[in-house]
């Protein structure tokens, strides 16, 4: 199992003092990618390659790559470009926190639109990474295959191509064994863990509400423990066993302890000034590889805030 944290800078300044002379070479036998480039290359360490792969300086067969695993084959063309790389895209609200051919991972921020609908013409991560990877091939598309609502931030995965996406939707739940949330909610939740159960309905004004008559509507499971409480606000973890929209939203005005900052669900505070929900741990079963790839965002430092400000030293 691999565990991955947002990449350094620093890697990326490496690349500029390491970018070999642009000439291709050619594949003599199967290998993959990064470990092709250390043995043309020996002198270069894994970090700076990797940097190169992901700024868009290697090209195999003319066209772009940015996968370290990438798979050569004998008589494959490589080129890695000289000089200074292509124009990076400078990301509002999202950080990418790893990349290979078939699913792109970022962080996105409280305020960014997963997608826009069909009225919200913004800045969204959808449409920032659909120019990225059109930087690399204008042919390039990313499909969605899950969303955070505007106001939480968090872990979030899309398939770079339409066979990922159909393959990973479609078995959601075996593909997808965790996602964990972090929730600051309104009041001290006393029971130290629960689980919520109902049946999610959505209303005509769009806001989703839980149906008091059993198989009436899609079946909602959240888990949760406490972390952290005070009389005012509780810290909680918050794993689904069902992803509905606004499940966690919904569950937690349920339980009377609405999530803060989330008006429309029941609460009567904004202290960090944003919806105190963040997507914190997301794992998965690569499409391609069947390793199980597990990805973590701390919690944002105001989560903690309201309990410094409780509990002053």
């Amino acid at each position: 199992m691999k565990r991955h944290h947002p990449k350094k800078a620093g890697a990326a300044r490496i690349a500029d003092k390491a970018v070999p002379a642009s000439h291709p070479f050619t594949v003599r036998e199967p290998a993959e990618l990064l470990s092709f480039l250390l043995s043309v290359h020996p002198g270069q360490g894994r970090n700076a390659v990797k940097a190169m792969l992901a700024r868009g300086q290697v090209s195999v067969g003319g066209k772009s790559v940015t996968a370290y695993n990438h798979p050569l084959r004998a008589g494959d063309e490589v080129v890695v470009r000289k000089g200074k790389p292509p124009e990076t895209i400078r990301f509002v609200g999202l950080a990418i926190l790893h990349e290979d051919e078939d699913v792109i991972v970022i962080r996105k921020d409280a305020g960014l639109l997963s997608i826009a609908t069909a009225e919200e013409k913004e800045l969204t991560a959808y449409r920032q990474l659909t120019e990225h990877v059109r930087k690399q091939d204008p042919g390039n598309r990313i499909f969605v295959l899950h969303r955070l609502d505007r106001d939480t931030s968090g872990v979030m995965v899309f398939a770079r191509s339409e066979q990922v996406q159909q393959k990973m939707q479609s078995a959601w739940k075996d593909v997808v064994p965790e996602r964990t949330y972090t929730a600051l909610v309104e009041g001290e939740v006393r029971k130290p863990e629960g689980t919520v159960e109902s049946w999610l309905k959505e209303n005509a004004a769009m806001k989703v509400y839980s149906s008091p008559h059993h198989g009436d509507g899609q079946l909602a499971v959240t888990h949760y423990k406490v972390l952290r409480s005070s009389r005012t606000y509780s810290l909680l973890e918050v794993r689904l066993e069902t992803g509905r929209k606004n499940q966690i939203r919904v569950h937690m005005q349920d339980i009377g302890h609405p999530i803060a900052g989330d008006k429309k669900y029941g609460a009567k505070t904004k202290p960090i000034g944003r919806l105190g929900l963040h997507a914190s741990l997301l794992a998965f079963v690569h499409p391609s590889t069947g390793e199980l790839m597990r990805f973590e965002s701390p919690v944002p430092k105001s989560f903690m805030s309201v309990f410094a400000a409780a509990n002053p030293e």
